[in-house]
């Protein structure tokens, strides 16, 4: 008994590193909790959306029926945005302009939320905007669901997220641009 009460730490620490150098999940466990070591697929995971993720029926208001996957191989504009919603009304005609630059380089897809079709329309027809606008019609997968409107993010060809906005900005500057540009070629 005098012995265990001597060297519990000693024993403690002889078990954890066995425990470390004997069993491979623990070993892994230690690494990403313990030491903070992030695997590259979680990582991976954090930054790309999967075809899954992707799979996503839209409704095209303006435009014909689509699905989000169809766009894959292609850098994509992807906004989440509300007739409702004051900075998404700001941030339009900045987007507009970009479209009407990047169309060709680029695919926008623009999802009206907790809208009405009608009230889309409206919108879109007494502002002249030709932005391809579309009403999602199946679940969409967790990681995409916007927590604040608007919400943006620009997609490359793979999937990977190059940048997400969550907040109204310039989408028109000389700096988005050439952000586009270097992904679009």
């Amino acid at each position: 008994m005098n012995f265990l009460k001597k060297n519990w730490l000693t024993l403690l620490l002889t078990a954890f590193l066995l425990a470390i150098l004997l069993i491979p999940s623990f070993k892994e466990f230690v690494q990403r909790q313990i030491l903070m070591k992030p695997t590259l697929e979680k990582v991976e995971n954090e930054v790309t959306f999967t075809p899954e993720e992707l799979n996503l029926q839209l409704k095209g208001v303006n435009v014909p029926d689509a699905n989000l996957a169809d766009f894959k191989d292609k850098v994509v504009f992807l906004n989440f945005w509300g007739t409702w919603c004051p900075p998404c009304r700001a941030e339009y005609p900045s987007i507009q302009k970009l479209y009407d630059a990047k169309k060709d380089k680029v695919q926008f897809v623009l999802i009206a939320m907790k809208d009405q079709e009608a009230a889309v329309k409206k919108f879109l027809a007494e502002n002249k905007y030709t932005t391809p606008v579309y009403l999602a019609i199946s679940p969409m997968a967790e990681k995409m669901l916007p927590k604040s409107f608007p919400t943006t993010y620009i997609i490359d060809k793979n999937g990977r997220i190059l940048k997400k906005e969550e907040y109204a900005s310039d989408w028109n500057s000389d700096s988005v641009h050439q952000f586009l540009d270097s992904f679009s070629k």
